[in-house]
């Protein structure tokens, strides 16, 4: 096991060169630092030495990768490659365009979008497999043909409808929690109450859906007859049986999912106000912040690999036949 890790985290590792040097060209070769120069500071009436001043203020005036200037080592070092790509790999960030620092605000946010994220991720996950269970349970009569519906059309409906829909319901018209909002000490359930509650609401009809053709498919399958010709009842069936087999393809889909909790919703972060990663990304995009939204590129490439690995692991606790080698 620790060699297959060990060797995930090895090819792991030019995987995440090659995504910083995707990022490094289009930041940096296809919009080069003058034309975010213009970009920041109005593509109208800005002089050439105004682009060259803020290009020194943030470091974008060194060569791109080789400075042929200077001397030893700060041949490499003294480009902008190295201190705005290569550092990353380090944890060094830099600073965004308000001057602070990218690794202690990226640290700060992360824990309000953890508090929304993992319960919406693991009640989400109860309900929906539960819900599919059920569904698969009672296979083929009305409760099932109605369920089926009742995830297509919550699929069908926007994930803005529940946001505004909630924040209507519950907070502007029942006034039962706060609309908008955070609270870093123990009054923070009431801000958070509402969102997990939309995230979990909105997510039930496509995982639901697809966690009952999941469990269907596995009914249909010789061991589940077996199971029955032997005596087992229904229930013993479902959860003994097809609920473990299925989970192979259930954590294939959650490793997707894995990002989002530590970078946190984006529209549920910016329509309630959370001072979370996910907004913290839109206020960079609006504000053509490209130091922050280098460091999210790169950060959401790192938890998704890690995310691979775990999603492999956990592999090998639901189903003893796999063994890495």
């Amino acid at each position: 096991m620790l060699a297959y890790i060990l060797r995930r985290l090895l090819y792991a590792i030019p995987i995440l060169v090659g995504v910083n040097l995707i990022t490094f060209a289009l930041f940096f070769v296809v919009n080069t630092p003058d034309d975010m120069a213009r970009m920041q500071l109005g593509v109208k009436r800005v002089t050439p030495e105004a682009i060259m001043k803020w290009k020194a203020e943030r470091g974008y005036d060194k060569p791109l990768l080789w400075n042929g200037e200077a001397t030893g080592a700060a041949k490499a070092t003294e480009t902008i490659f190295f201190q705005k790509s290569a550092l990353m790999f380090a944890g060094d960030f830099g600073r965004a365009e308000d001057g602070r620092d990218i690794a202690r605000e990226i640290r700060t946010r992360m824990v309000p979008s953890l508090a929304i994220a993992l319960p919406t991720f693991l009640l989400g996950l109860l309900v929906t497999v539960s819900f599919a269970l059920l569904l698969a349970f009672f296979r083929a009569t009305a409760f099932d043909f109605w369920g089926v519906v009742a995830c297509v059309a919550m699929m069908s409906i926007s994930g803005l409808f529940y946001i505004i829909g909630g924040q209507y319901l519950f907070s502007k018209m029942f006034r039962l929690v706060p609309i908008s909002g955070y609270s870093g000490d123990l009054d923070a359930w009431r801000f958070l109450l509402l969102p997990v509650l939309i995230g979990v609401v909105s997510g039930i009809g496509s995982s639901a859906r697809w966690y009952r053709t999941i469990f269907l498919e596995e009914i249909g399958k010789d061991y589940v007859r077996t199971a029955r010709a032997k005596g087992l009842t229904d229930l013993k069936v479902m959860f003994g049986h097809v609920l473990r087999n299925a989970m192979i393809p259930i954590l294939t889909g959650v490793v997707v999912v894995i990002p989002l909790l530590f970078m946190g919703s984006l529209l549920t972060e910016s329509f309630f106000g959370i001072p979370g990663l996910g907004s913290y990304t839109i206020d960079a995009i609006n504000a053509q912040d490209f130091a922050v939204v280098r460091a999210m590129v790169f950060i959401g490439s790192v938890l998704y690999i890690v995310g691979l690995i775990l999603t492999d692991i956990s592999y090998t606790l639901v189903d003893p036949r796999i063994r890495f080698e």
